[in-house]
């Protein structure tokens, strides 16, 4: 029996929530809803115009909030990513600690933290201002043969293959060993760009991917096609097994013979970030544990659910009394 049943490899970002009028985001100029790559003075600016309101730190990251579900419903994980020795490294290392997470020694001196401004907009969509910082120095040299070795499924992010020479070196190196080590391979697509314009690095860790986590839009970039449900099937010729979740119709899930349509709960959301993060985490700790992939889909959607009618990338209470519950209920 391997130490770790899940190795997530991403950016460590610390995510900063704020609630906006629909007037003030306006007033900023960004696309409701996008993600926005900025650098630290923009960055600082933003916190500055904004230093007055109430935010709300959560230690995150796409990969790493689905490493804390996992780790909250039992799972024993360890999670590869880099941070500063300020006050956000500091805070996020020690989150993780509590959480029973293995990060390692991630602190790289002299560097800032990256940070993610979540700005939540009263129509519970969230536009996210990412200064990567230190994270985007994750490289080959940071991957830890050792943990990973010692897990049963590696966990990578999307948005890691951003970074040319860094980030795709780390994750080259981790399907190196991956391969080595008999370690299976679990891919999260993250956001359209990353298809769109770093496509020949995603498509070769595609290629070696066990399993492919991503939204509509995400899996229509991949594929070339215009619906959830056509991606979903045109998925299966490029990766063995898929989840590909489409907001309030539901998920799509293939993994081991299985395939179906499992329905979205329905709620008022509050806020849309973190539930891909929530479903990936969970459905990963679902298969790990002897549940069938359609229940663990279903299960994922319903933490997921729960994630998206509060403020927050992931749940801080009660992920699994959620999970518990949801196989209390009677099947669909």
């Amino acid at each position: 029996m391997r130490e770790f049943q899940l190795y997530g490899l991403g950016n460590a970002l610390v995510d900063i929530f704020i609630e906006l009028s629909d007037e003030e985001f306006t007033t900023l100029g960004y696309p409701r809803g996008s993600t926005q790559l900025i650098g630290p003075d923009e960055q600082k600016a933003l916190l500055k115009r904004f230093e007055n309101r109430e935010m709300h730190l959560v230690s995150g990251g796409s990969v790493a909030n689905s490493i804390v579900a996992f780790a909250q419903l039992g799972g024993q994980a360890a999670f590869l990513g880099c941070v500063g020795d300020d006050r956000y490294g500091l805070f996020y290392q020690t989150e993780f600690e509590e959480l029973g997470i293995d990060i390692g020694n991630p602190v790289l001196v002299g560097q800032n933290t990256g940070t993610c401004l979540c700005l939540i907009t009263p129509d519970a969509e969230r536009t996210m201002c990412t200064c990567l910082g230190v994270s985007s120095h994750l490289a080959a040299q940071h991957v830890d043969e050792r943990r990973l070795k010692n897990a049963d499924w590696l966990f990578l992010e999307g948005y890691t293959l951003a970074n040319l020479q860094t980030g795709q070196g780390a994750i080259r190196e981790a399907l190196r060993l991956a391969r080595r080590h008999d370690v299976r391979v679990a891919l999260t697509c993250s956001e359209a760009f990353v298809v769109n314009q770093f496509g020949d690095a995603f498509f070769e860790t595609l290629a070696q991917t066990d399993l492919l986590f991503c939204n509509a839009s995400e899996a229509c970039a991949v594929t070339g096609t215009a619906s959830a449900e056509k991606a979903f099937a045109a998925l299966a010729d490029k990766v063995p097994s898929a989840l590909v979740t489409d907001g309030p119709r539901g998920a799509y899930v293939r993994h081991a013979g299985v395939e179906a349509h499992v329905p979205a709960y329905p709620c008022r959301p509050v806020d849309l970030t973190g539930a891909g993060d929530m479903v990936a985490g969970a459905f990963l700790y679902g298969i790990m544990h002897g549940v069938a992939p359609d229940r663990a889909a279903r299960a994922a959607c319903y933490l997921a659910m729960k994630v998206i009618c509060q403020v927050g990338a992931r749940l801080h209470h009660g992920t699994r009394r959620f999970w518990e519950e949801c196989f209390s209920e009677p099947r669909p």
